[in-house]
């Protein structure tokens, strides 16, 4: 099975599409919201603030919105969101210079995200065959790194065209064409989420799912210290393009790494374990960051690291799809990119101090570190990460009434 077979079937291209382009807003919001404001003479400490707000906002609405979706369905979810979102940004665009209107239209556009990601990662099973779901997943997951290379470029054309505002605007309507293409789209038009029961933890009553995505906090950890690290790296050695370049290089591996491995049609070794030893070789892959060779040797290690986060991510998305509780799965997955984007902004915040302190070796160890506890955790739960785990969770609730 060809990825070209793959995406011939019905609908996947049209839902991958729009998925792409509706997450565009996100991956375009951390450089033009900045953008935006500094050219409306606001101070550093203040797009900080600005910036972390509509993180937090994303980051705790998410799971709010993923559970609205199990529930209500996705179209109800997904276009009112949109619509929202879009006006967040839009405040923005129109009252760059008043700190009252950014906070509230960052805090709406965070906030009012849409989940398309858990949304679509729900949708694969009803729209691929069971033997074409782990490559599906793979195309998802490398795919994904196009949104973080062509959000920025969007914006650079924007504002080479206009302005940072104008980015902004950008953001909003292509916000919601991707939702309008994915919304109006059959299967998730007709898509249900079984029915659930009324544990108020939901997806994270599973044992198996907290393992887990406790477990990817630690993937999350690194990206943040790398985003970091190479723009440090960049100051001290002369190198093309500088930190975006070192950055494009990593979304190249991983893009490599996830088309290869969902070109694999059967895996021998079952998916705990599977993603415990993707674990470790990502965590090998930072180690040798923290040797911080010369350019040429950085430029492959960027590569290498990239390598192995998509496939990660690729079994991840299995293992949540098999141990979320019925009538959780887009709930679950909104946890996911929640908990990912914690450890992100974790790790950014203490490599930055890690780096004025102790040097920029050190900074690359926060890296490894985190991996290295993100594996340990998922070594000490594999026992929790098979599917008969979700069969006991799901029923434990039941047997205690």
């Amino acid at each position: 099975m060809s990825y070209a077979d793959l995406l011939r079937g019905p609908h996947v291209t049209r839902l991958l599409l729009g998925t792409l382009v509706g997450r565009l807003p996100s991956a375009m919001a951390s450089v033009a919201v900045p953008l935006a404001l500094r050219q409306a003479g606001a101070s550093y400490g203040f797009v900080g603030v600005a910036v972390g707000v509509f993180a937090i906002a994303s980051a705790i609405g998410g799971p709010l919105l993923g559970r609205l979706v199990d529930r209500a369905g996705q179209p109800l979810v997904l276009l009112p969101t949109a619509l929202v979102a879009a006006v967040g940004f839009a405040v923005v665009a129109i009252a760059p210079g008043s700190r009252t209107a950014v906070l509230a239209g960052v805090a709406l556009a965070g906030a009012a995200t849409p989940p398309l990601e858990p949304c679509l990662r729900a949708l694969w099973p009803d729209i691929v065959a069971p033997g074409k779901l782990e490559a599906a997943y793979a195309l998802d997951s490398a795919s994904q790194e196009l949104v973080f290379v062509g959000g920025p470029l969007v914006v650079a054309g924007g504002v080479a065209v206009a302005s940072p505002s104008a980015a902004l605007w950008a953001g909003a309507l292509l916000g919601i064409a991707g939702v309008l293409v994915v919304a109006t789209a059959p299967p998730a038009r007709v898509w249900k989420a079984p029915a659930r029961s009324g544990d108020w933890l939901g997806p994270l009553r599973s044992r198996g799912l907290v393992v887990l995505l406790t477990g990817l906090t630690g993937a999350g950890v690194a990206i943040g210290t790398l985003n970091v690290l190479v723009v440090h790296y960049a100051e001290d050695h002369a190198l093309p393009g500088g930190a975006p370049t070192l950055l494009a290089l990593n979304a190249l591996g991983a893009l490599i790494g996830g088309l290869a491995y969902g070109a694999v049609r059967h895996w021998r070794i079952a998916p705990p374990r599977r993603t415990l030893l993707l674990m470790l070789g990502l965590t090998a892959g930072y180690g040798l960051l923290c040797l911080l060779p010369a350019p040429p040797l950085m430029a492959g290690l960027m590569i290498l690291t990239g390598l192995f986060l998509a496939p990660v991510l690729t079994v991840v998305f299995v293992l949540v799809g098999e141990l979320a509780p019925a009538g959780t799965v887009t709930e679950a997955f909104a946890w996911l990119v929640t908990l990912m984007t914690a450890g992100v902004a974790l790790g950014s915040a203490v490599v930055g101090t890690v780096l004025e302190t102790a040097g920029p070796t050190w900074a690359a160890s926060c890296g490894v570190a985190g991996l290295a506890v993100g594996a340990l955790v998922i070594l000490a739960g594999q026992a929790h990460l098979v599917p008969a785990a979700r069969e006991e969770t799901a029923e434990a609730p039941a047997r205690a009434v």
